[in-house]
């Protein structure tokens, strides 16, 4: 019987961030309604909506392929994968027109700018955070399904 593990490896892999969009978005319709802090929404949830979870999946089926060959720790796995989506959304968000750099910062929208060194500190938080999503959810729905 063929039990398609990258099919598996996928699922796994895209329900965590799928999961996680709901309370992203709840953050964006919090800051923008009750706050009124000006995120366009339509905008900025198109990358994490579309993209997050279908790469999510890939990495996933991207590790059990490799898993054989180089055994990488699943956390450390995930851990590198906002080294990947960082670079993507930047360039995305450029490119859209809602991510403008300058000398102080990132300027979000026209009206939000981040500092460089607030941002080292958030990516630094992505990385732990991606490695515990990663080792402990991930590593679970793999274990669930059969495939770790």
């Amino acid at each position: 019987m063929n039990t398609h593990p990258y099919l598996r490896a996928y699922m796994a892999g895209s329900a965590v961030p799928t999961m996680m969009l709901l309370v992203v978005l709840s953050g964006f319709l919090i800051a923008r309604y009750t706050f009124q802090i000006p995120i366009p929404i339509e905008r900025a949830i198109v990358f994490p909506m579309a993209l997050i979870p279908n790469i999510f999946g890939l990495w996933n089926m991207f590790y059990l392929w490799m898993r054989p060959r180089h055994h990488l720790p699943i956390g450390f796995h995930g851990a590198i994968l906002p080294f990947l989506i960082a670079p993507l959304g930047f360039l995305l968000a450029t490119c859209s027109g809602f991510l403008a750099t300058t000398s102080i910062g990132l300027v979000w929208f026209h009206e939000i700018v981040i500092p460089y060194a607030v941002l080292a500190g958030i990516f630094s938080l992505a990385l732990i955070a991606y490695y515990l999503v990663w080792k402990y959810l991930v590593g679970f729905f793999n274990q669930v399904l059969g495939i770790s």
